[in-house]
């Protein structure tokens, strides 16, 4: 089990901690929830954990089917409810990878892409729309 400690270090930012690899997250309050926006917000991690899942995940399988994904890109936009409470609504994502497959091997790689485990995690009230373009950057 993986665990982490977080602090709260005033005006709204966070420094969060990988127990393991010390690595640092810092996170600040969106602009339009009363923060400074200087840094990613807890909802902007949860929707680039989305993007970053599936590209690893689509990594995984390509390693599998030894083709190359470098270069691949998730470009994610969130969108948050209009009504309370307060939540993401909406998850989009384009996925752009520079090279062309086969039908076979693209369907194989969005099928990888689309059982992340954060895509299985997010409350199905959350709207996932993902897309994928091949041969483009």
């Amino acid at each position: 089990m993986e665990g982490y400690d977080i602090w709260y270090e005033g005006s709204l930012a966070t420094r969060c901690v990988h127990r393991e690899n010390k690595d640092v997250i810092w996170t600040d309050a969106p602009k339009d929830n009363h923060g400074r926006g200087e840094k990613f917000s807890p909802t902007d991690l949860l929707a680039i954990s989305l993007g970053s899942c599936i590209l690893t995940i689509m990594g995984i399988q390509a390693e599998r089917l030894k083709v190359d994904l470098s270069g691949t890109k998730a470009s994610v936009t969130k969108e948050m409810a209009k009504t309370p409470p307060r939540r993401i609504a909406k998850i989009t994502i384009l996925v752009t990878c520079p090279r062309s497959f086969s039908s076979e091997l693209t369907a194989q790689l969005e099928k990888a892409a689309l059982h992340c485990p954060v895509h299985h995690s997010l409350h199905p009230e959350v709207v996932q729309d993902i897309t994928f373009q091949w041969g483009s950057s």
